[in-house]
């Protein structure tokens, strides 16, 4: 075993000879991974995978099916995502089987037979498509999750089932309206009874994706507190493993109130309360990668995602007979919307996997295929490149795609010669190569932009080198040439969608010119949420910049790379792309773990070329064999060396979390000398974590604190003026006189705890009387006018407040005219009262809604207050409240600061083309609400008005 080393210590016999093999595994492994390395660390049951082996995801996912089929087992899928070293693989053997059940045995849906009706295309939102099929199909399977567990099949009904007791759960937690919520969840379940629950409760979903590893902890609770605190996230949605990491968020975004399982969610049951969802509401934010300091949210409305899913459908002529089979994670707007979504829409049959099962064993996802008839399917290149490499005929023994028509290829850079391998590869078992079907979007467009024409198959565009680097001409090269540079057709937009290629001033360019990408078309986004920086810079007048060069040749859009990396070198542009690639087959440097990208040259004024590639060699020799081959390797590519090659330790270039390289990232840590540091272990960067959230947890405390002592001081000012106040008001000769005491004890009141008010609009209060119609969202609501209004206004109350002779004397000293809510005809009798006292000159004020929640927004208005200012002849007089909820909301014991202002508006009057007194009522009520919910700062929650 030469270094390896088992130690017995606690091991049986047969454990201790499993550690041996496994062992022996392990070496043979990283002996076929780095050909020809030596190596002088030695190898334990302790040998961590990531730090002391230099394993990503794959090479351990690998490591695991050789260790599978030596030892004639399967692992369960867990054991794959969380085994951290040797020993972990060793301890799982026990729980290992001879072979795994395979998900994708399980008998079809029978309802399957039978094509779905039509498309729901009169829905204006996600919840509309969901209230259609219920009413269409509601016993009809729209989902089924694979798992090594057991299949779920998921009907419709069962979805609105799910989904109504999340959102109940959510209200009962305290989601407001408009408040985000972010989703933590594998794949599986629980997250569409998620997606749909925040929407229902009128929240907004905010998509993160699970910790992958516990080595990168500190960086993944880094990058989504900052996604987190961005999003203003009022809750968060996870699994209970997930809990303690959730925790570690919690300390570092002081918003984040809640965290809950879906599980704690449903416990409760319940009917959620309605909420009024229109199409141009957030349906989610969906963060792009980007850095932790400015994380880009980027805003999709419900219209944005149903006019690109129905052109996605019309593009692939999506219909009844189709069955989609994902693996893509759910967090990832292709897999969520492109895959779930879109299937979700049409009615289409939808089967999805973990990634972690595709990536474990990636014959799962042909065999799901094969078994479901699947005719649509999308991945990123490396899935594609993935089956080539990892599956064994013996895996696919009878495999049958060719009921497969779409396979999209998407997400990233899109490598001619692996739909070239992957389709040669196939071809065998029916996989058609005009299925291969290379596509381009971004979530600026939702997910979709642009699509080939069907059934043509990929188009590769060959130019040459020299004229596209140096001039950006894409002039078509000769057969023969070596040095050519290839482009794959992405195809043209999306029906009702527009892309041009401007240069760097902004003007379109002709055929076969390089710029930059720009689109338009109602799926764009209307910017970056809290982010009106990098909002302003994503537009162009109306187009939008996608980030990408590209051109245009017979018609069709050929992406030749992002701005940010592309690497402008002596005048001419650079692909870091293709470099990488070629840099990556260089035996042993790390495929996929290679970043291209230039760094100022200050002296120079240009670009210098700057390699980074990771490789497990420590030998001195061997890495200068290496570097040297990565030099001729980038001569041969680029006809010119690289100004500087870098060779790290695993795990030093940086990703996204779907697997793109974070090229800006890793110039950043280039420059700032950080290659090659060493990664903390995971336990020291929970420590850090935890220290870290201690300044932020004392500043929590501290405003909590804060809060409470404002709050009593609040209350003590409110007994002490409180008490002469009512003396003053019941002892009052007249109304009039108990306002303006009233006034000036709410003013000062308001001026000693520091609540500034800021009135506008005094200047449209009528001479005469008229009827006042406020927004009420608190319990100092009256208060707040009396203090902002000079003139007396005669409230009116409900009648159960005469019950308590201390409100009695009060409310009556103050002119207060009381109502019945319950009686009708005593309803009808207060109408005219109340209609015949502004006719005698008093002024009325009402709050049209009838009362308040702890919720925000704006409630439908009752006609009363409307149908005596016609009946009386007065106007009405709109008045907007803005911060009282946030001073004293419903069920809120201590007042909290907040600053309030109140807008005033113009008298209206019953429009002349009202033909009654019910429609100059209905007419002036409108007229007010309209203005009172453009000035009180809260959504509409109940723009379907009912007359009573």
């Amino acid at each position: 075993m030469g270094n390896d080393s088992v130690d017995p210590h606690g091991l049986s016999p047969q454990d201790n000879t499993a550690a041996v093999s496994i062992l022996a595994l392990t070496r043979q492994f990283l002996d076929d991974l780095h050909p020809g390395a030596p190596h002088t660390r030695p190898i334990t049951l302790e040998s961590t995978l990531e730090r002391d082996l230099g394993l990503d995801s794959l090479s351990r996912v690998e490591l695991a099916v050789r260790i599978e089929r030596a030892f004639g087992i399967a692992l369960p899928e867990q054991t794959l995502a969380d085994m951290q070293t040797l020993r972990d693989v060793l301890d799982a053997l026990p729980s290992a089987v001879e072979k795994l059940p395979d998900a994708v045995d399980a008998p079809l849906p029978t309802d399957w037979s039978e094509p779905a009706q039509a498309a729901p295309e009169t829905a204006a939102t996600l919840l509309d498509v969901l209230d259609w099929h219920l009413r269409a199909h509601p016993d009809r399977v729209q989902i089924v999750c694979l798992a090594e567990s057991g299949n779920v099949n998921i009907r419709y009904r069962d979805l609105d089932q799910a989904v109504s007791a999340v959102a109940a759960g959510l209200q009962r937690a305290g989601l407001d309206p408009g408040q985000t919520v972010a989703i933590m969840l594998p794949t599986g379940p629980d997250y569409f009874s998620a997606y749909f629950g925040i929407l229902r409760a009128g929240g907004v979903p905010v998509p993160i994706y699970p910790p992958a590893r516990l080595t990168q902890i500190e960086e993944h609770v880094r990058r989504h507190a900052g996604i987190l605190a961005n999003a203003q996230a009022a809750m968060l949605v996870t699994v209970p493993e997930a809990r303690a990491v959730a925790r570690l968020l919690e300390a570092h975004v002081g918003g984040l109130r809640r965290i809950a399982t879906v599980p704690e969610l449903i416990a409760s049951g319940g009917a959620p309360r309605p909420v009024a969802i229109r199409p141009l509401d957030t349906a989610f934010i969906q963060y792009t990668s980007g850095s932790t300091g400015d994380p880009k949210g980027v805003v999709l409305t419900h219209a944005n995602l149903l006019a690109n899913i129905r052109a996605i459908g019309q593009a692939t002529d999506l219909g009844p007979n189709d069955v989609f089979v994902s693996w893509l994670p759910l967090y990832h707007d292709m897999g969520l919307i492109c895959a779930w979504l879109t299937s979700f829409y049409f009615g289409v049959p939808l089967v999805v996997m973990s990634p972690l099962s595709f990536l474990a064993r990636p014959e799962r996802w042909l065999r799901a295929i094969q078994h479901y008839r699947g005719t649509l399917s999308a991945a990123p290149n490396f899935a594609y490149e993935l089956c080539v490499k990892r599956i064994v005929d013996a895996d696919i023994e009878g495999l049958d795609l060719s009921s497969w028509r779409i396979a999209a290829n998407g997400a990233e850079p899109v490598v001619p010669e692996t739909m070239q391998r992957f389709g040669q590869r196939f071809a065998a078992y029916g996989f058609r190569p005009e299925a291969m079907t290379p596509v381009y979007g971004l979530a600026e467009s939702t997910v979709g932009l642009l699509s080939p024409p069907l059934g043509r198959g990929p188009r590769i565009d060959r130019v040459r080198r020299d004229t596209f680097s140096s001039i950006g001409k894409a002039i078509p090269a000769s057969p023969d040439d070596p040095s050519a540079l290839s482009f794959v057709s992405c195809g043209s937009p999306l029906p009702g969608h527009a892309v041009r290629i401007v240069d760097a001033l902004g003007r379109e360019v002709g055929e076969r010119i390089e710029g930059r990408l720009e689109f338009k078309g109602p799926s764009a986004t209307a910017g970056y949420f809290r982010n009106p920086g990098q909002t302003q810079r994503l537009f162009d007048g109306d187009w939008l910049d996608t980030g990408d060069r590209a051109y245009a040749a017979n018609g069709e859009i050929h992406l030749t790379g992002r701005v940010k990396d592309i690497i402008i070198r002596g005048g001419r542009n650079i692909y870091p792309h293709e470099l990488e690639n070629a840099v990556g087959s260089i035996s042993g440097i790390r495929r996929g773990c290679v970043a291209v990208f230039g760094s100022p040259d200050p002296d120079s004024g240009t670009e210098r070329l700057i390699v980074l590639a990771e490789t497990k060699e420590s030998d001195v020799a061997r890495r200068d064999a290496l570097r040297a081959q990565l030099i001729d390797i980038t001569v041969a590519t680029l006809g010119e060396p690289p100004d500087q090659v870098v060779l790290a330790p695993p795990q030093t270039v940086l990703k996204t979390s779907s697997g793109k390289i974070r090229r800006a990232a890793c110039r950043d840590l280039y420059e700032s000398g950080r290659i090659g540091v060493r990664t903390h272990a995971a336990w020291w960067q929970i420590v850090r974590l935890i220290a870290g959230s201690v300044l932020p947890q004392t500043r929590q405390t501290a405003a909590a604190a804060a809060r409470l002592l404002y709050g009593i001081y609040v209350l003590l000012l409110f007994a002490l003026i409180a008490v002469p106040t009512w003396l003053l008001t019941a002892l009052a000769p007249r109304p009039s006189i108990a306002w303006q005491v009233n006034r000036f004890a709410s003013r000062t009141l308001l001026r000693l705890a520091g609540i500034p008010l800021t009135v506008h609009g005094l200047e449209h209060l009528p001479a005469g009387p008229c009827v006042l119609v406020a927004n009420h969202a608190s319990y100092m609501d009256v208060l707040v006018l009396c203090a902002a209004l000079p003139p007396p206004f005669s409230f009116v109350a409900k009648r159960e407040l005469l019950e308590s002779a201390l409100t009695r004397l009060y409310l009556r000293g103050l002119g207060t005219q009381f109502v019945e809510r319950f009686d009708a005809r005593q309803s009808v009798e207060d109408a005219r009262r109340l209609a015949e006292t502004v006719k005698a000159g008093i002024s009325m004020g009402f709050f049209p809604e009838g009362t308040f929640t702890r919720r925000a927004g704006l409630m439908p208005f009752r006609l009363g207050a409307f149908a005596a200012a016609v009946t009386a002849g007065v106007p009405v007089l709109p008045v907007a409240i803005r911060g009282a909820r946030t001073l004293l909301r419903d069920g809120q014991r201590l007042p909290r600061h907040s600053a309030i202002s109140i807008a005033i508006g113009e008298p209206a009057y019953p429009p002349a083309s009202a033909k009654d007194a019910f429609a100059a009522a209905v007419a002036l009520r409108d007229i007010a609400r309209s203005f009172i919910l453009a000035h009180c700062g809260e959504m509409d929650a109940g723009s379907n008005q009912t007359p009573d």
